[in-house]
């Protein structure tokens, strides 16, 4: 990164507090350094995997990521997004889409634990398997204590 470059802060967002909570923290993050944040949310259809089930629509999958996506932004800056902010929502495995997200960024920023995995886990495989293969720092943040900060 040159030293003209906004440094870009990723962060994966899945709807979970601990995401929201990531969020927050990369944006706080972003403006004290004077960089910008780039929110990344990842979809996936289950039949693109091959898992048996009926046939999804993709097109309407991805209807419904872009709304989940939209109110998930909402959700944590409900007076609209802050300056800067950049949206990406991709299809895909959420740790590959993630480390790819990373090459480049000054810093990724996960949630310890998203909508999948097991109480007893400490980290969530996403941000484990980032925390292994990102490109960049990145940084683990755990759930607020109230979700509506």
């Amino acid at each position: 990164m040159q030293s003209s470059e906004v440094p870009r802060v990723v962060v994966g967002v899945d709807g979970s507090p601990s995401s929201y909570a990531a969020l927050r923290w990369a944006d706080r993050y972003a403006r004290g350094v004077g960089g910008a944040v780039e929110a990344v949310c990842v979809w996936d259809t289950p039949s693109s995997r091959g898992w048996s089930g009926p046939a999804i629509d993709p097109e309407f999958d991805l209807g419904q990521a872009r709304e989940r996506f939209a109110q998930e932004l909402h959700a944590v800056f409900p007076d609209g997004p802050p300056a800067g902010l950049t949206e990406h929502l991709v299809e895909g495995d959420p740790s590959e889409v993630l480390i790819r997200a990373s090459e480049g960024a000054a810093l990724l920023v996960v949630g310890r634990r998203g909508r999948g995995g097991f109480a007893r886990a400490v980290l969530g495989s996403v941000s484990q398997r980032c925390a292994q293969h990102a490109a960049c720092p990145v940084v683990v943040v755990r759930q607020e204590d109230d979700p509506a900060r």
